[in-house]
């Protein structure tokens, strides 16, 4: 059987289980593209992988990686629109941290030419994410306001760019003033230091007095109130991550008043019939502003995957603004 060259850990464990060692290369499939990794990028769900909280949905390759970037070696029997070295990026339920991944096809876009292949593999995780939870279930109206916390990160920094890109307004939260500036140069209407000031004030005068459409939120219980005094009439909380905790109480009269909805999603486990409609909606959308530059990675970083550890470090920390990638 074949090997290829990967990341791999024996048990859960801080940074330094993981090394690079060889895994099998991945069983080809209909409908499937095998693609020659030329970079990957650190998401805070590999993290939780990493530490045994986060197992890969079934069926899924046990290797770290939600996304990567590189040239297709391989095309399955079915698949149309793709040839043998075009220039791909995917959104995987995991294998990223390896030399070859095989995805549906459905899951893959072409990378415009003006992207760097490894700047491409900063795209498909946190771009889709946004798209799918702020436009097709937040449903942001073409004039909408946004609240997204977590700025500086790669769903902050993808968010700030779709939404001025659809023409709305966008507050987000970041843990320095240095993040909130950067965030305020790549667009961002307005950007509060959460360690010191309100978000729910300031979502609720950038929504002019009534509050903002829609809030995407990754940190959870201790957020949950003041997400929902964000909010305008109508609005939505999509919730994504809980990384500050699972469990809130909160006063339901408020939801019913102001008809208000929560909204819980993932990704990584959706069917990938799900995923194709996703990748379609996004780039009917938004392909066209990729291509020309409109929108474009944030890569704070760039490590061979020999540093993983380090990578991860720095996104524990928070120490990064936009993405981490890790070459093949």
């Amino acid at each position: 059987m074949r090997g290829v060259k990967a990341i791999v850990f024996d048990a859960p464990g801080d940074e330094s289980v993981m090394r690079l060692g060889e895994v099998a290369a991945p069983e080809m499939s209909p409908g499937g593209l095998r693609i020659r990794v030329v970079a990957t990028a650190v998401n805070r769900a590999d993290l939780l992988q990493r530490q045994g909280l986060y197992p890969p949905p079934p069926g899924a390759s046990p290797v770290l990686g939600l996304e990567c970037a590189g040239e297709v070696i391989e095309v399955g029997d079915g698949v149309d629109g793709w040839r043998v070295g075009d220039r791909a990026m995917a959104l995987l339920a995991g294998g990223g941290y390896a030399e070859e991944v095989v995805v549906d096809a459905g899951s893959a876009m072409p990378v415009p030419d003006r992207i760097p292949l490894e700047h491409a593999a900063a795209i498909p995780e946190v771009f889709l994410t946004v798209h799918l939870n702020v436009f097709m279930l937040g449903a942001l109206p073409p004039d909408g306001c946004a609240l997204v916390h977590g700025g500086g990160s790669g769903i902050g920094t993808a968010a700030i760019q779709l939404v001025k890109a659809a023409g709305g307004r966008i507050l987000v939260t970041a843990g320095t003033e240095e993040k909130c500036q950067r965030c305020l140069d790549l667009g961002a209407d307005a950007a509060v230091n959460y360690r010191e000031g309100d978000f729910a004030a300031a979502a609720r005068e950038l929504g002019g007095g009534g509050g903002v459409d829609v809030v995407l939120d990754s940190i959870g219980a201790p957020y949950l109130a003041s997400n929902l005094d964000a909010l305008a009439i109508g609005g939505r909380l999509v919730l994504i991550g809980l990384m500050g905790g699972a469990k809130a109480e909160i006063s339901l009269g408020a939801v019913l008043a102001r008809r208000l909805q929560v909204i819980g999603s993932t990704l990584r486990a959706r069917p990938v019939a799900e995923k194709a409609e996703i990748v379609a909606d996004f780039l009917t959308r938004f392909g066209g502003a990729l291509a020309e530059g409109g929108i474009r990675p944030v890569v704070d970083r760039v490590l061979p995957l020999a540093e993983v550890g380090l990578a991860h470090r720095v996104v524990k920390a928070s120490e990064h603004f936009g993405k981490v990638l890790l070459t093949i």
